[in-house]
């Protein structure tokens, strides 16, 4: 692992990688526990989806973002990320329980672009308060 960190374009891409697959396996959890197929509406126009779905990577990526900055190896980065993206997920959770009023998967699919920006926003501001607690 030594030469990984000595080489900084080895470190990068291996760390790249790492995060690469680390989105894609979240958002095929993801589309696991929506109730709409995402890439299936994005492909159709549904901008309210493309914003969730958006949301949902960046926050992905921003939470390995700190995981990278903050841990001392590549299994320290997986484990803090891969904790950071559960966390990410029951945030989805709780957005979707505490909207008694508005079914978030329902109106997304139908292409509310106003609670697929909340959905967004939500992915996002939680992803920085989790990353910022990473140590």
């Amino acid at each position: 692992m030594e030469f990984i960190e000595e080489n900084a374009y080895l470190y990068t891409f291996v760390y790249y990688v790492v995060t690469m697959a680390a989105i894609v396996v979240s958002l095929f959890i993801f589309e696991l526990v929506t109730k709409y197929k995402n890439w299936e509406q994005i492909k159709q126009g549904n901008i309210a989806v493309a914003m969730a779905t958006g949301g949902k990577i960046f926050g992905v990526a921003n939470i390995f973002r700190f995981s990278i900055e903050h841990s001392d190896s590549l299994g320290q980065t997986v484990i803090w990320g891969g904790f950071g993206f559960v966390l990410l997920l029951a945030a989805y959770f709780i957005f979707e329980f505490l909207t008694l009023k508005i079914k978030v998967d329902e109106e997304i699919e139908k292409g509310n672009t106003a609670v697929g920006l909340i959905s967004l926003l939500i992915s996002i501001g939680t992803s920085y308060v989790i990353g910022a607690s990473i140590t």
